[in-house]
């Protein structure tokens, strides 16, 4: 199915740089906010710790990904690092929408981008914003998910996508999470209502 067929409706877009708070965020949103339904993306990567499929991701594989993406099954995807794929499956959208829900997406910084240029004034992108690359390092390691070369890949990538937030509607700063909540609540709020 090709995404022009799809009825679109309203879209939250939340991206960041890994580590800056945005999951997190969205999570928060999605138990207080009952309008929302989170668009689970889907992955080549294998799960880590207690991910679950279909729950966290859609974990696929980097052929199954490949032939999706042969099949126009993709909203939008890419390629974050070598085999690393990322992307929003059109079959996502559809059951959200049919449920008379608005998507939430939890995605990189060149995804989100991608899905604000697709979607228009029927999307609201707001950009994670970390307070410093400090403490987004420090966050990155508390993790305990990482080598430290995928540390440093996270954090030289996270010095672009910073660089790319004034292509989003808000930057939401993230100094201070229950903060950061708040206002992320009272934003996404506020587009609903529009």
């Amino acid at each position: 199915m090709s995404s022009q067929n799809l009825n679109e409706g309203k879209v939250i877009i939340f991206s960041a740089p890994s580590g800056a708070g945005k999951t997190t965020i969205v999570r928060a949103l999605l138990d207080v906010i009952s309008e929302l339904s989170f668009s689970i993306s889907a992955c080549s990567r294998a799960p880590r710790g207690h991910e679950v499929n279909g729950k966290d991701y859609h974990f696929i594989g980097i052929e199954g990904f490949k032939n999706k993406i042969n099949n126009n099954e993709f909203v939008e995807w890419e390629e974050v690092y070598q085999d690393h794929f990322y992307g929003t499956l059109n079959s996502e959208l559809t059951r959200i929408w049919n449920a008379n829900k608005t998507v939430v997406f939890d995605v990189d910084v060149v995804g989100g981008m991608s899905l604000k240029n697709k979607f228009g004034k029927k999307a609201l992108a707001i950009f994670v914003m970390p307070p410093s690359l400090m403490v987004l390092e420090k966050r990155l390691r508390n993790r305990n998910t990482d080598s430290e070369q995928k540390i440093r890949q996270r954090l030289e990538k996270a010095e672009q996508e910073i660089s790319l937030s004034s292509g989003f509607d808000v930057i939401l700063k993230n100094d201070n999470l229950d903060i950061a909540i708040s206002d992320a609540k009272a934003i996404v709020n506020q587009f609903l209502k529009s």
